[in-house]
């Protein structure tokens, strides 16, 4: 992939969230670019960015701008999370908190089984939805989004992964996120699709 500065050849991603660092380091090192945590760049542990947006693209443009404000560095930042359409787009950007503040993965995972207990399979649609914010210090600004389409199961299969992933299916295959190897899910994950729609805004901007 071209590059339309040398700075692109590091960005700073806007989480500690180590998770969220390996998948986007394994699609973007495809192209070239490294990444850094936010910890690696300096930010202080302390920082915490309110996520107080109501659309997916509003969270991820607060992260990018507070780290890039900070730094002055080229900035990612994702904001992702599930939208079960039983449950009218229910998690949404609260994914994280859904089960509340002090939520983890099992609470979060068994209020989701919870509320969509009587819900038969076929009702059960869902996707997993990323939105990736680039910043670049004179002040470009690129957007993608990735979306990637299957239904919720009754209980958690697979321990790969983290999140939803033991609990979403995608479309056109038998096995959970949590089931997959890291390899096949970076290659159809909403995070994966989101940044290869990045990579092409790139090249539309590289000279």
């Amino acid at each position: 992939m071209k590059r339309q500065d040398e700075n692109m050849e590091t960005l700073v991603v806007a989480s500690s969230n180590k998770h969220k660092i390996d998948e986007i380091s394994k699609v973007t090192e495809k192209f070239g670019i490294d990444v850094i945590s936010r910890d690696d760049a300096g930010i202080s542990k302390s920082l915490e960015i309110p996520e107080d947006g109501s659309t997916f693209e509003e969270n991820s443009y607060i992260k990018a701008k507070a780290i890039i404000d900070i730094c002055g560095k080229p900035t990612i930042a994702d904001d992702s999370g599930l939208m079960v359409d039983a449950l009218g787009g229910a998690p949404g950007v609260y994914s994280a908190r859904f089960a509340g503040e002090d939520q983890n993965d099992e609470r979060n995972n068994e209020k989701l089984k919870d509320l969509l207990r009587d819900v038969p399979y076929k009702d059960r649609r869902a996707k997993f939805v990323s939105v990736i914010t680039l910043l670049f210090p004179d002040g470009r600004k690129i957007v993608a989004r990735g979306e990637c389409p299957g239904h919720i199961i009754e209980e958690e299969r697979g321990d790969n992964g983290f999140g939803y992933d033991p609990l979403f299916v995608p479309e056109g295959y038998g096995s959970t996120f949590g089931m997959l190897s890291p390899d096949v899910k970076n290659e159809i994950s909403h995070r994966a699709l989101a940044l290869k729609n990045l990579a092409k805004e790139l090249e539309k901007m590289a000279p």
